[in-house]
């Protein structure tokens, strides 16, 4: 059973509709797949009705939050998309999207690149604007040769020439918005370095506490060690350990499935959670 519990689509900042992904999932060998746009659930809909037979959708999204000025982020599984509180805060981070796109186009401008925002528009489409569309302006102008070369200290990382803090929830507020919608939390990719600062072994301690389920360990951004430091982190601490690929179509060079998780995490995952539940595939009217 192959499992990926962390995709985008065009919803924030992937290259795949929602139909599109949950077919193509289908199509990499996987049984299992969770949509876990940026602060959003509004690819949902269109993904419940084009999951194909054979694969389950897993309802989610991946949060914006930030603890001592560290950005880091949250997915959240299978909660209620409803519950006020959560949905509240969702918007409070999408709504301060734009401003803060606008506002790093400012800066890039003043380092001399021609990037407009009628062209990171264009690049978002209908998604919520991000770093991502910003990155891939910058490869469309020949500022840098990938995304990826965008989120440096040079560009867009935390604390880079061009970067712009945004509205991001407290971590522990977040644990306990998603629990009280139902729903079970992981942190995603939490020694990512190479995008910025990290959290420390002792603040994920201290969300472990305060009813963090789970920590995403195999990861692109994660190497042999880390994965392993990682891991004894989450046995110690009696969290769950996932993998993911972190799909975001052609914008990254990750693969559907390229890491996964445990069936046994999984149905972990799908025991605790309480705010809503895996898709079967139908083969609806999206369906290949």
């Amino acid at each position: 059973m192959r499992i990926d519990l962390h995709t985008h689509s065009t919803a924030s900042d992937g290259t795949d509709t929602p139909a599109e992904l949950v077919r193509n999932a289908a199509a990499a060998g996987l049984d299992v797949v969770a949509l876990t746009d940026h602060d959003t659930t509004r690819g949902h809909a269109e993904a419940r009705a084009a999951v194909p037979e054979g694969l389950t959708l897993v309802t989610g999204a991946e949060l914006s939050c930030r603890l001592d000025g560290v950005s880091m982020h949250m997915l959240a599984y299978l909660f209620d998309p409803d519950e006020p509180e959560l949905l509240r805060e969702r918007e409070l981070v999408r709504d301060d999207r734009v401003p803060r796109a606008q506002a790093m186009i400012a800066k890039l401008r003043e380092l001399g690149v021609p990037v407009t925002w009628e062209q990171v528009a264009r690049i978002a489409g209908d998604g919520s604007v991000g770093r991502p569309h910003i990155a891939t302006a910058l490869v469309e102008l020949g500022v840098v040769p990938t995304v990826s070369d965008a989120f440096t200290r040079e560009w867009l990382a935390d604390g880079g020439r061009a970067h712009v803090d945004k509205h991001e929830t407290d971590p522990f507020e977040a644990v306990r918005l998603v629990k009280a919608a139902g729903g079970v939390t992981v942190l995603a990719h939490p020694a990512a370095a190479k995008r910025g600062r990290t959290v420390s072994e002792s603040a994920i301690a201290d969300l472990s506490a305060a009813g963090l389920d789970g920590i995403e360990v195999d990861h692109m951004d994660h190497d042999a060690a880390t994965r392993d430091r990682l891991r004894g982190l989450a046995k110690e601490l009696g969290l769950l350990v996932t993998g993911s690929s972190d799909y975001h179509g052609s914008r990254k060079t990750c693969r559907l499935g390229e890491y996964t998780t445990d069936p046994e995490i999984y149905g972990e995952i799908t025991r605790r959670a309480a705010g809503a539940f895996p898709v079967p595939g139908t083969g609806g009217p999206f369906g290949a």
